[in-house]
This record gives structure tokens, sequence and C-alpha cells, in this order.
């Protein structure tokens, strides 16, 4: 039984994310984690959540689960993911726990957990906690009494989140208009105000959850309400989380995108300005743009390219002693001050770069060359096995070879959804487009034929 995908357990809430499951997932992960883990940690887990209508019932199940099994929660509420993973390592708890579907719609949800050290799980662990599901969570114990877990309330997890952010601000943003959208999700209640207590002159859109509005039109997956928004506020630059704050793009203050490679590019720029930057490497994915590739090769920057999924760009970090590395989606890790991909960060570190150079966000960002890319998402009934298909190895031939040198080809399935992304970049923007279509349709033909 396969449960974790490459972000923890994730689907429609109370149809594939049941309370059940969520209950399993807590007990069998309490055990396993306690079985597995360090020893020296509290037996403690720290349990976060986003805006989503569906976390109250998934936390309650969850928290059920792991107290049953004679272990502690801190109960940290609607906070970003990352927080968690901060958090986790501060009160030295055996795990941490997130309940959210990062940029889903809010019918998902998603279980994930991150070690003691803030990372997540790796695949060994994710496994022992099918096994042990799979196995009726046979022979776990249930102490009873004054054994049973307790849930303790965290009433201060947002103000600790956000000292941590504070301490690695040097300065101040006085001067700085930026609008900040939020998505309606766990950044809403902690990023305005964080960005105001630095000096930043801020306009906060998107920051009234519902518990259905999130990522609704708005945050790092629908920009167009904050390109709006920054022209017409005069700011000079926007910023956009997800639903649960791991991931940041920004718009320049002409309205411009500018994306997770272009992010790269300025933090790499200067953290290797500020000879920070270990291995003179940056850790990229194999969605990153060629002109990120070729901007950083400009500055005598090496890049480690890596499968997607920030779980990977992390273990290319940890593998190659790199301190930076990311996705154009907008996951960024900072190694030196986080273990995962964390927006409020980003979005801090990106305003310290823009008052300390003086320079524009355009002007920063326009120094990489953005090669066209076009990239489609096709639903399918099955994404796995795609690959044994001659009609789709065919098409992606043929695209390849009429490229050449000047592009390239990515096909690959979502790791969350029931998706294959068909990806192809080069110089010409027509032909990418002709070719990508001309995937697409074959892979929407064979993967959907019964």
């Amino acid at each position: 039984m396969k449960l974790f995908g490459t972000d923890g357990v994730r689907g429609e809430a109370n149809v594939v994310l049941t309370a059940e499951l969520a209950y399993q997932l807590g007990r069998a992960a309490a055990y396993v984690l306690k079985r597995d883990g360090l020893p020296d940690k509290e037996p403690a887990m720290v349990i976060g959540k986003d805006t989503r209508i569906s976390g109250d019932m998934l936390e309650a199940s969850l928290i059920a689960g792991i107290c049953s099994t004679g272990i502690n929660v801190y109960q940290a509420g609607v906070i970003p993911t990352p927080a968690v993973a901060v958090l986790t390592r501060m009160l030295n708890c055996m795990a941490g726990v997130v309940i959210s579907a990062s940029h889903n719609p809010y019918q998902d949800n998603g279980i994930k957990f991150f070690s003691p050290l803030g990372t997540k799980l790796p695949d060994e662990l994710e496994q022992a906690i099918e096994e042990v599901i799979a196995n009726g969570l046979a022979d776990i114990p249930s102490p009873s009494g004054a054994g049973i877990g307790r849930v303790i309330p965290y009433a201060e997890a947002a103000d600790k989140y956000a000292h941590f952010i504070q301490s690695k601000v040097d300065g101040d943003f006085a001067g700085i208009r930026v609008v900040a959208d939020c998505a309606n999700g766990a950044a809403s209640h902690i990023a305005p105000k964080l960005l105001r207590s630095l000096g930043a002159d801020v306009v906060a859109i998107s920051c009234n959850p519902d518990g259905i509005n999130i990522n609704d039109g708005c945050g790092s997956t629908h920009l167009e309400q904050l390109q709006q928004a920054v022209v017409k506020e005069e700011a000079d630059l926007g910023i956009a989380y997800d639903g649960d704050a791991d991931r940041l793009l920004a718009v320049d203050e002409h309205g411009n995108v500018v994306d997770g490679d272009k992010l790269l590019l300025i933090f790499g720029s200067y953290l290797d300005q500020q000879g920070l930057l270990k291995e003179n490497t940056v850790v990229v994915t194999v969605m990153s743009n060629l002109g990120l590739k070729v901007a950083l090769k400009d500055k005598g920057i090496r890049t480690l390219e890596t499968a997607v999924g920030d779980r990977y760009v992390i273990e290319g970090m940890r593998e190659s002693g790199a301190v930076l590395g990311g996705e154009q989606s907008g996951h960024i890790v900072f190694g030196l001050d986080n273990t995962t991909g964390d927006g409020i960060l980003s979005s801090v570190k990106l305003l310290q770069i823009l008052k300390q150079s003086k320079h524009s966000l355009s002007v920063l960002a326009g120094e990489m060359e953005q090669y066209p890319q076009i990239l489609i998402n096709v639903p399918v009934k099955q994404k796995q096995g795609w690959e044994s298909k001659e009609e789709i190895k065919a098409s992606i031939m043929h695209a390849e070879a009429e490229l050449g040198d000047t592009g390239r080809v990515l096909v690959r399935a979502s790791g969350t959804e029931n998706l294959l992304r068909v990806m192809v970049e080069g110089k010409n923007q027509s032909q990418i487009e002709r070719l990508a279509n001309a995937i697409a349709d074959v892979v929407k033909v064979v993967m959907n034929t019964p």
C-alpha cells in the first residue's frame, strides 16, 4: 500500500484523506518515529496546519492517533510549513507534522512529517509507517491513565517563528513599498505584520482566509491580481506565497513576474558576493530554465541538477555541501538558515538585497535571459508506466530531433496529482508551443485510453 508521495500523503479531504486515515497515520507515525528516531528527543510532536476547512477535522484525528501512543502534541495552529520545521528543532521534539496541501485547491489536503532535524522523512521511515498501517496497526502499545499523550496548546508558535525570521535580517526595510499576497493561507496572519515590523510599507492582499478561498485566484499560482496591485499601488515589488507559505514568487515594479529561477540567480549572486556561497554551487532541478544555468555560469557559479521536488533539492544540497537550492516554482532553500523551503524567509532575504543593492527588482532579475518554456499539465487516469509507451517516446524523440542543441524536452509524472507534465524549452516560442502541444495530445490519448 503506497500512501506517501513526494510531499507526504495527499488527496481530497474526507474522500481520499479521511479522518480514519489521519488517525492511522498519527498512530503509526508516532510509534515508528519513537521506535526508530533519535533517542535524545522529547517524546512529543509539533503539529501545524494551513487554513483549509478540512484542517480541523484532520488535526483532531491526527492528534488522537498520536496521543493514543503516549506521545504529546504541541498544537501550533495555523502556521507556515517551514515554521513547523523550525519549531520541531526549537522544542527538541521527535518529529513535526503539517496538515496542508500547499498550492492545491481547498478540497485537497495533505499530511507530511518532519524529522527531529526539521527535514522531510527519509523514504525508509515513510515506508515503515506504511507497513505498520498495512499490518492493521498491530503491536502498537496503547497506554492508559497518566500514560496517554497530552495536547499542549502552543499559542506562541507564530511569534517564535517570526522572531526566528527577524534574526535572519540585517537592517530594516524602511523606504520599500511591497504588495504581499498571502494566498488566504498560512502566511496571512504572520507575513504582513512581520514585514511592517521591519519597516516596510505593506499593502496586504488575499489575507482573509475563510476555509475555502485558499489559493483561489491568488497566491503564487495565480499572480494576475498581484501584478495589477503592484502597478496600481506604485509599489517597489510584489511577493506571493502559496497556501502553506513554503514557496515565494515575486513581481517587479513594472508588474512582470520574477519566478524561482530568477530569484535563485539573485540570491546566488548575493551569497557569492558575500563570500557565503559554499562550494560555489547552486542546486537546481531539471525544470530550471536554461537561462538560469547560463547566467550563473557567466558569474562563475556552478549548478548541480536534481529531480523535481524540494526534497531532492535538499538531498543535493546535503550531498554537495551547497547552501542554496530551489525550484522554478518558488521553493527556495537557504541551507544556512533553514532546513526546508521557506517563502517568508525568502521574501525578507529579497527585500534585504533590494535595500542593500539600491537596485530595482527589474534590474536584478534582468541579469537572466529567460528561454521560452512551455509547460502543459495533462490530466491522466493512470500516470505510472508512461515511459514504456512507444507512441509517447516517439513524439518526444521527434521533438528533440527538431530542437537539436537549441532546446530540450522533459516529460514527467506529477508527484502529487494524476498529471503528466510536458515541458518544452527553446529559443523559438511558436516552435516549442507546437511541439509541446503535439506531445501533450499524444499523452492525452495514450494515457486515457482503456
